[in-house]
């Protein structure tokens, strides 16, 4: 986990604010804020995935976490009571001790399929988008059709919210999406062409990206796992504020 969490000064809303919007965009909830879905833009309920069983925000002013709305009530009691005893830790590097009860509560029920964990950001306003990005729309979509083709289709263009790619002798090689999306915020999706990594192809696709975001008054949120060093890298790079470390387990 971060060892630096933003303070709220920094960001658009106190940081524990922000990770419930952030849980609000990431997952499709019930109406007691238990987790039902994944929250796939442009998708219908039943081509959803489910959500993770458990999923935790820490900030360095308040955790939050959520359960998914089918967990037996003795186990979601176990949860929330374990949960509750997580306390914010500014120079915390890794999981909270209570980690270990979580997981084995988690595990009683059914084996762990997935376990995710890493950094959630804030995108703060930057410089203009870079030439070299374009917002795809359905005239310009043909510029996906060498590397991402699949999002071409008329529900990735028009129910998703902005797609901006940056474009290379009119091949889009990086893209940026709305991997999740709310009318209040949005999260990041970033994919670059294996051939046209490493390049800085991603960073300009991202900062484009938030800058379509923003300029519909939606804020930018971005987050990544503590292995994915590329991903990071980019956040470093745009001066993207870390406000939240996440942890799930499906």
């Amino acid at each position: 986990m971060s060892n630096q969490p933003a303070p709220d000064d920094h960001l658009p809303r106190p940081a524990l604010e922000l990770i419930q919007i952030h849980a609000a965009t990431l997952f499709v909830s019930d109406a007691a804020g238990r987790l039902r879905f994944n929250a796939d833009p442009g998708y219908p309920e039943d081509e959803l995935d489910p959500a993770p069983r458990f999923w935790m925000g820490c900030t360095a002013q308040g955790i939050t976490w959520r359960v998914r709305d089918d967990l037996p009530n003795e186990l979601i009691q176990t949860l929330t009571t374990i949960s509750q005893t997580v306390r914010p830790a500014p120079d915390q590097t890794s999981l909270p001790p209570q980690a270990g009860a979580i997981r084995a509560a988690i595990q009683a029920h059914g084996p762990i399929t997935e376990e995710w964990s890493g950094p959630a950001y804030w995108i703060p306003a930057l410089l203009p988008a870079p030439a070299t990005t374009v917002l795809i729309t359905p005239d310009s979509a043909h510029l996906l059709a060498a590397h991402f083709p699949w999002k071409q289709t008329a529900r990735a263009l028009h129910a998703a919210g902005p797609l901006v790619a940056t474009v290379v002798d009119d091949r889009a090689v990086a893209i940026c999406y709305c991997a999740r999306l709310t009318a209040i915020a949005a999260e990041a999706g970033v994919e670059t062409a294996e051939s046209a990594c490493g390049r800085g192809y991603g960073r300009a696709a991202v900062a484009g990206w938030a800058a379509a975001v923003r300029q519909q008054g939606i804020l930018p949120l971005y987050s990544t796992s503590w292995d994915n060093l590329a991903s990071q890298g980019i956040a470093r790079s745009l001066g993207m504020i870390a406000y939240a470390d996440t942890w799930s387990l499906t």
